[in-house]
C-alpha cells in the first residue's frame, strides 16, 4: 500500500480524523469510544472505498522501531489510522500539545466496544492469526461474551505460500466487515501491504497484536493501577522475561527520546 499522505482514497476516508504526531508518528486523537464509533461507519456500505480500510495501533515499542527499521516505519505510514496503544505516548502528548491524545486506544480493549456495537448493527467478524489453539479459544470465548455477534470465519496464522493465498481469497469471499489479524509487528502490516489488494469485500482490517492470546485466557492484562500509569510493558515482563526483557531494555530509553523530541501539536 501507497503511504497514507499520497493515498487519497484513504485521505478522505479519514479526512475528520484529527491527528497529532507523537514520536514520529501521526495519531488519531480519538477516545475508544469515537474509535469504535469510526470503525462501525467505515463498514456503512455508502462509505466503502472499494479496500479495506487500514487501522492499526502504535506504542512505545513502535515507536522505536520505526525510527530504527524503514521497512517498520513504511508499514506504518500506510495506515489509514494509528491508534495509540500505550499509555506513555498519551502522558507525552498532555505535557507538549494543547490539543493532546484524550485517552489510551488499547486494541484489547477496543475489541470489546467494537464487538458490541457490531453486534448490535449486524455486522460481521474474521479472526485471523495466533495459533490454531489460541485461535480457537479466543473465538469461543468471543461468542461466549457476545452471542448475537456474527463471526463469519477463523483462521491460525501459520499459513505459507498457496495455502494462505487460498486463505486470503476464502475471507474475501465471505466478506467479513471486519478483519482482525493478530501476527504481530511487523508481520500484520506486511500482510495487509500484500493481500489487501485481494480482499476488496472486506470493510475494515484491524491490527491486533496479541489480542487473541487475551482473548483466549492465556494472558492477563496488567492489574488497571499499572494501565493507568504507564507500566503494563513491566507487567507483561514479569510474565514473560526472557521473551520481553532485552527488547523492553533496548526500546523503552529510544521511546522516551522519540515521545519528548518528535512531536507536534496539532496536524490532520
Amino acid at each position: 500500500m501507497l503511504e497514507r499522505r499520497v493515498n487519497l482514497d484513504g485521505r478522505e476516508a479519514t479526512a475528520d480524523v484529527p491527528r497529532i504526531t507523537v514520536g514520529g508518528l501521526r495519531m488519531a486523537a480519538l477516545d475508544l469510544e469515537a474509535t469504535a464509533d469510526f470503525m462501525i461507519e467505515a463498514t456503512d456500505p455508502r462509505h466503502r472505498i472499494g479496500r479495506p480500510l487500514f487501522l492499526t495501533s502504535a506504542n512505545g515499542e513502535v515507536l522505536a522501531r520505526c525510527s530504527t527499521e524503514p521497512q517498520t516505519e513504511r508499514l506504518f505510514r500506510a495506515a489509514d489510522l494509528i491508534n495509540a496503544d500505550g499509555q506513555p505516548l498519551v502522558a507525552a502528548s498532555k505535557l507538549q500539545s494543547w490539543f493532546p491524545l484524550p485517552e489510551r486506544v488499547a486494541t484489547t480493549d477496543l475489541f470489546h466496544i467494537v464487538a458490541r456495537k457490531a453486534e448490535a448493527a449486524g455486522r460481521t467478524f474474521y479472526m485471523f492469526g495466533a495459533s490454531e489453539d489460541e485461535n480457537a479459544a479466543a473465538v469461543e470465548n468471543v461468542q461466549k461474551l457476545y452471542p448475537n455477534l456474527k463471526i463469519v470465519g477463523r483462521s491460525h496464522g501459520y499459513l505459507r505460500s498457496d495455502a494462505l493465498r487460498a486463505k486470503v481469497e476464502e475471507i474475501n469471499a465471505l466478506a467479513p466487515d471486519y478483519l482482525f489479524v493478530a501476527l504481530g509487528v511487523p508481520n500484520e502490516q506486511a500482510f495487509v501491504e500484500e493481500f489487501t489488494p485481494l480482499m476488496t469485500n472486506v470493510g475494515v482490517i484491524k491490527t491486533s497484536g496479541g489480542l487473541f492470546n487475551f482473548l483466549s485466557g492465556s494472558r492477563s492484562r496488567a492489574p488497571k493501577w499499572m494501565q493507568k500509569i504507564g507500566l503494563e510493558w513491566a507487567w507483561r515482563t514479569f510474565l514473560e522475561p526472557r521473551r520481553l526483557l532485552w527488547r523492553y531494555l533496548t526500546t523503552n530509553p529510544r521511546a522516551l527520546y522519540l515521545l519528548f523530541s518528535r512531536n507536534r501539536p496539532f496536524n490532520r
